[in-house]
């Protein structure tokens, strides 16, 4: 499969940049203008995210020409382009050509609310329970929709932060598969020895695992950067003891040197060199190295921190419905109808991320993805957002998320010029300021 996690112009599947704060003040950029207008007069417009393949457009594109309601309008399909992707969706709500109903970035539904131009999916969620659809969720998947307000969306997909490594370079190493954060020392430094990496990583331009692999082992070491109460948190003793690690793994050689200028693509290339031995990836990884390789890479247990915590950062991909609609009850049933078919994503091997519905994580094609099945056997039910130690995902995790500050501060754990507490300090710093 193609690399699904980034588009060519490096914009992540997730990230939504450049949200402007008022949607009013952002004109119509005439560039989107067929985007803008599509769809018949009195149609629901739907649109997607290249989440795959062209395959997955044409299968999500199908699922769409399949709605056929027994009353109200029908539905049109769009797809929607990474590049320009924020622009294109604030000019839309600024000029009220918006859809009524749409995939995009993980966190957009959240600011977006906060702006007034999300429908909230109280009421689906309601008229899922009568049915018994909402008991095909697998558990705490829904909830991470939820705002004191309402429920910004529904998810349908899960990206996640997972421990991988390559079979063959381990067993060449003499070395061990790790459980905890000192076995993960204790192989990274064996693999040393033959001259492989022990914690891929990359913060080059448009790899936003830059933040994504220090905030999973910060999540994984029981930190976050907010506290209980959703105020900002950064400093906090277990975020400084999991940047200390990480920057211990560098400077014991078990960290890529040149992997501060990586990108998603550079990574991948060094797993298929066998370059790598063990990282912290998002869920695609086998598929997106394909080769002779991915045979050899699997899925491992998710490490025990140094205090005994066991977590991973998942982000929940979503659809969204906005108040701006030829008619809330059609976009209701249209998202259902979605839900309803997306098992089809996944019977093909379409998407990379993991899958929100016991259905399709239960069905035969999904169980022969033996990664996928222990990911969502031992990833999701410890998964945890940016919103970590808060009690809720909102406007602020959209604020941060692909903002210069996340990427700054991923570039200075990778660096040896700065301590832990000096790094996370410049990031409290920013994020104060982001935030305000």
């Amino acid at each position: 499969m193609t690399n699904i996690n980034a588009s060519p112009s490096g914009c992540s599947r997730r990230r939504f940049l450049g949200l402007a704060a008022t949607v009013s003040a952002v004109p119509v950029i005439s560039a989107c203008g067929s985007l803008l207008g599509s769809g018949a007069s009195g149609d629901l417009k739907f649109w997607d995210m290249p989440w795959g393949t062209n395959t997955y457009n044409d299968v999500s594109k199908k699922i769409i020409a399949s709605y056929k309601p027994a009353k109200g309008p029908s539905a049109t399909y769009q797809s929607i382009q990474w590049a320009n992707l924020s622009q294109t969706f604030v000019s839309a709500i600024a000029s009220d050509t918006n859809p009524a109903v749409s995939t995009g970035s993980g966190f957009q539904a959240f600011q977006f609310a906060e702006q007034g131009a999300i429908a909230y999916a109280d009421n689906l969620i309601e008229t899922m329970k009568k049915s018994g659809f909402y008991d095909d969720f697998l558990p705490g998947t829904v909830d991470g929709m939820k705002t004191d307000k309402g429920y910004v969306a529904i998810p349908w997909e899960l990206d996640a932060h997972v421990w991988w490594y390559n079979k063959a370079l381990l067993e060449e190493a003499g070395a061990k598969v790790p459980t905890d954060w000192d076995g993960l020392l204790t192989t990274g430094k064996a693999l040393k020895k033959i001259g492989v990496y022990g914690f891929s990583t990359g913060a080059g331009a448009g790899n936003s695992l830059a933040y994504e692999t220090p905030m999973s082992m910060i999540i994984g070491n029981g930190g976050g950067l907010f506290d209980p109460d959703g105020n900002l948190d950064v400093l906090n003793p277990r975020n400084i003891e999991a940047i200390e690690f990480i920057k211990q793994l560098v400077g014991e050689g078990i960290v890529d040197p040149a992997s501060v200028g990586y990108t998603n693509d550079n990574q991948y290339a060094q797993w298929k060199k066998k370059r790598y031995g063990l990282g912290n990836e998002q869920s695609g990884l086998a598929d997106n190295v394909g080769g002779d390789v991915a045979k050899d890479l699997a899925v491992m247990s998710p490490l025990t921190g140094p205090h005994g915590d066991k977590a991973t950062l998942v982000v929940e991909n979503n659809v969204m419905m906005y108040k701006n609609t030829p008619s809330q009850e059609g976009s209701e049933t249209l998202v259902l109808h979605w839900l309803q078919n997306i098992h089809r994503f996944w019977d093909q091997a379409l998407v990379n991320g993991l899958p929100v519905l016991k259905s399709i994580a239960e069905s035969p094609a999904f169980k022969q993805r033996r990664n996928y099945v222990k990911m969502v056997e031992e990833y999701q039910p410890i998964g945890i957002s940016y919103a970590a130690r808060g009690k809720t995902v909102g406007p602020a995790q959209a604020k941060m998320d692909g903002n210069s500050a996340m990427y700054q501060f991923g570039q200075a754990v990778l660096s040896g010029k700065t301590d832990a507490k000096a790094v996370l300090t410049t990031l409290s710093n920013a994020l104060t300021a982001l935030l305000k």
